[in-house]
């Protein structure tokens, strides 16, 4: 029995499908926990595969791939360095499960199949995997007996207290935990409510990656028998992080471990968009973004997120001028392409404009103008950037905000034209205080420069589409900040019109 054990907590960032590629990045973890002093390595819930894999884990042959790389894992761990437990998909029989094992000494020596499958929000787990056995054994590792719970089983009555019961002494659990403004404080109660049913501590270890439309921002952490959270992981950064274990008794206790300081507010809301940016145009291998730099509020902040996530050297912006452009929204547009340091061209669409003009003058004939001409200027703009896409292999971002988006204040194949919306969750009064954040504040995963990289004048300037003469936002929708309450009513809060209404709006 020992009395001694060193765990370290790989905060990693798997691509699902990457099977060779997640293989790689298991064992350059493994080398710098190694080198650490590591005795165990913990990854997240289906790393190998990378998480959430969806309908993939439904080919048999990457069911395959997923086996031969936890068995070649596995064999790595005879050369005597530290144990690892990892998780893939698992096929046994007819039955797929969502697996965790433990590998060490050149073996598979324990493997726990995820017992509570969620079939909520973005996540369908029942349709793919196969519930396992309830409240398996601990396992036992040079003595120290642990208790895995993968993922949703942290959230399962009994599955601590069945695992005490059996002898466990640490809990762990890997873990697939998307970010949500309130995702730091219910994982928190969750395996508060396990410990402080069992008196046992606990190691959480989250995924640190941008799928698609979902985000993972690590943020692993140690809890003590008491409840508290005593060593964490950072937000939105990679690492392997060690902590150090001892025996007290009947009981054990972490005596050193990462002490990042978690952030909220505007900077947790920044830093993950900017890690999804970065994830998601990586991951898809595109050289670079193209942006419509308009001299509003909206496409200012995408561009400050786009060069936080991918760099300057990788961001093209362009002014789409028309007659409606204002002076201001130039040179508004200028000066933050110079403050970002990224690449800035000017293209008048105004020759197309006149070009549709003279195409439709026959159908439209005496109509008044209306949002029909407007919506041709937006059009324009995405044709556009589109074929600079094309031409230059850079993905477009596009600019909406979630309060525009709510109401389709928007134009179809216009300014929705793009392959990725960074500010789509992003209500509008939202985007003004990012923009504030940004200004005043950097941080260690933002590529940007630090200072203010935003005009004064784009932020405080009342928000137009400049599609026509004076035009303002507040001419179609109402305030923002009158706005923005309503739809959180009824988009969050699932509220009746009728509950809106009683509340004063």
């Amino acid at each position: 029995m020992t009395d001694q054990i060193s765990i370290a907590v790989a905060q990693i960032a798997p691509v699902v499908g990457d099977i060779d590629g997640n293989v790689v990045r298991i064992r350059e973890a493994r080398r710098e926990a190694a080198a650490a002093g590591a005795d165990l390595v913990v990854f997240c819930e289906l790393v190998v595969a990378g998480y959430p894999p969806e309908d993939l884990v439904q080919k048999p042959s990457f069911q395959r791939a997923c086996r031969e790389a936890v068995l070649a894992l596995a064999a790595d761990t005879a050369d005597g360095g530290p144990a690892m437990i990892v998780g893939a998909p698992w096929k046994e029989g007819d039955s797929l499960y969502n697996a965790a094992f433990v590998l060490h000494a050149g073996e598979i020596v324990a493997t726990r199949y995820k017992m509570r499958l969620p079939n909520y929000g973005v996540f369908d787990e029942p349709r793919r995997f196969t519930p396992g056995p309830s409240f398996p054994e601990p396992v036992d590792l040079n003595g120290v007996r642990l208790g895995l719970m993968v993922c949703e089983d942290m959230w399962l009555p009994g599955a601590g207290e069945a695992l005490q019961k059996a002898g466990a002494e640490i809990f762990i659990v890997p873990h697939g935990s998307p970010f949500r403004e309130t995702s730091l404080a219910e994982r928190a109660d969750a395996a508060r409510e396990r410990v402080r049913q069992t008196g046992l501590p606990l190691i959480f270890v989250n995924q640190l990656a941008g799928q698609d439309e979902v985000l993972f921002e690590g943020a692993g952490f140690i809890m003590d028998r008491a409840g508290e959270i005593i060593f964490r992981a950072p937000q939105f950064i990679e690492g392997v992080f060690l902590t150090r274990w001892r025996r007290d008794g009947k009981h054990w206790i972490c005596e050193d471990g990462p002490h990042a300081q978690w952030v909220d507010g505007a900077e947790m809301t920044y830093r993950a968009v900017t890690m999804a940016v970065r994830d998601y145009v990586n991951k898809n291998r595109f050289k670079g973004v193209i942006i419509g730099l308009s001299g509003g509020v909206d496409s200012a902040l995408t561009a400050a997120m786009a060069v936080d996530a991918l760099g300057a050297d990788r961001v093209r912006c362009v002014m789409m001028a028309s007659r409606y452009t204002s002076r201001e929204s130039l040179e508004d547009a200028q000066a933050c392409a110079g403050l970002l340091g990224v690449d800035y061209r000017s293209i008048s669409i105004e020759p197309g404009v006149a070009a549709f003009d003279e195409m439709l003058a026959p159908a439209f004939g005496n109509l008044d103008k209306d949002t029909t001409e407007e919506n041709i200027q937006s059009r324009l703009r995405g044709v556009l950037l589109m074929a600079l896409s094309n031409k230059f292999g850079d993905m477009v971002l596009t600019t909406g905000n979630k309060s525009e988006m709510s109401v389709g204040y928007a134009t179809l194949y216009g300014d929705m034209n793009g392959g990725y919306n960074p500010l789509k969750d992003i209500y509008k009064t939202d985007i003004f205080a990012l923009c504030r954040w940004r200004n005043e504040n950097h941080a260690i995963d933002l590529k940007g420069p630090s200072g203010g990289v935003i005009p004064e004048r784009i932020i405080t300037k009342p928000p137009s589409a400049e599609l026509r003469e004076d035009q303002k936002d507040e001419d179609n929708l109402p305030p923002y900040d009158i706005l923005d309450p309503i739809l959180e009513m009824l988009v969050e809060k699932e509220m009746a019109v009728s509950e809106i209404v009683a509340e004063g709006y």
